[in-house]
């Protein structure tokens, strides 16, 4: 538990004045202009707008905790210790794929750091226990539970004007994760992280979702190494075929995943990114990467988590109805 830290999210009561009248959209000509209470503003100008958990895995002041917590750059963030110690947060790294950042405090004594577990040995069933700051009231609240699924993927929203991130591989729990837990530590029984609290289901009961913790430990170790996060670049959008999907557009095959443009605004292939670069086409359906069929248990993006910058990727691709054989060698995604 003293690893365990919770963060709060402030921002200045004068720039949510202006963004609060901006959220109003068409109405904004006829809006009241919108004020702060006093009494919610701090001695610093500062409005506390949202809470979340976190948790230390160095003793310097290395802390992990969700992407989505520390979403907003306009806002200042505060880690407050198990000791009820305050402390000025700096985001030093924002994972581009998963739901996963680090922060780092400046502590006057060395921090107690949680054991980072193995995610790929847990078991259905084992026993699992959650920390976090729920509600953003209720600091190092604990509940325990099992692991009630494993690999699951869904599509979350931080909030409702966000758009959804597909999250895949995650751990299920039936262990309470309330608001304000994300972030937090899923521990196993010997105390070691085995996942990052992320995401609850509204509208059922007893399920939560965390992110496994193999994931972010390779953060950590970029971090220690490169000063960065360092994932690879494909640079396509696409979706994964499967039966309902073959029939429904009418393609050759029931699986791979066909480059599409997600809206209208966005395109399929991103321009100057290793895709573009080796000729890959929209409409096109990348079938194989390194000889292993692209399916829903197993899609690109998969593949990319064990990828690093620099791979080659052999690919398989149906155009139309010639497959061709195109290498791809994979940049950092920015």
């Amino acid at each position: 538990m003293p690893a365990v830290v919770s963060i709060v999210i402030s921002k200045s009561a004068k720039e949510l004045e202006r963004e609060i009248p901006g959220a109003m959209g068409p109405m904004l000509p006829f809006a009241p202009k919108i004020k702060i209470p006093k009494e919610a503003i701090d001695a610093q100008g500062m409005v506390k707008i949202g809470g979340g958990s976190g948790f230390v895995v160095d003793k310097s002041g290395i802390i992990l905790t969700n992407k989505h917590v520390i979403a907003d750059s306009a806002a200042e963030y505060t880690v407050t210790t198990a000791d009820n110690k305050n402390y000025e947060a700096e985001v030093i790294a924002r994972d581009p794929i998963n739901d996963v950042a680090i922060l780092r405090i400046k502590p006057e004594n060395p921090l107690t750091a949680l054991q980072l577990g193995d995610s790929t040995s847990i078991e259905l069933g084992q026993t699992v226990i959650a920390i976090g700051n729920a509600l953003g009231i209720f600091k190092n609240t604990v509940s325990a539970g099992i692991i009630s699924g494993l690999s699951r993927a869904i599509a979350a929203q931080a909030d409702p004007q966000a758009p959804p991130q597909e999250m895949r591989g995650l751990i299920q729990t039936d262990a309470a994760i309330n608001p304000g837990n994300s972030g937090g530590p899923l521990l196993d029984i010997y105390g070691a992280v085995i996942g990052i609290n992320a995401a609850i289901l509204f509208g059922a009961q007893n399920i939560g979702f965390a992110i496994p913790i193999n994931a972010a430990r390779r953060d950590v170790d970029d971090l220690k190494k490169f000063g960065a996060i360092k994932r690879p670049l494909l640079g396509i959008r696409y979706v994964t075929i499967d039966k309902n999907l073959k029939d429904r557009m009418g393609l050759s095959v029931e699986y791979g995943a066909l480059v599409t443009k997600e809206t209208h605004i966005d395109e399929s292939i991103v321009k100057n990114s290793p895709a573009d670069k080796a000729g890959i086409k929209d409409g096109d359906i990348i079938l194989e990467c390194n000889g292993e069929k692209i399916s829903p248990e197993k899609t690109i993006q998969d593949f990319l988590e064990n990828c690093n910058v620099g791979d080659t990727l052999d690919l398989k691709v149906l155009r139309k109805k010639k497959e061709l054989t195109v290498k791809v060698a994979l940049a950092e995604r920015k």
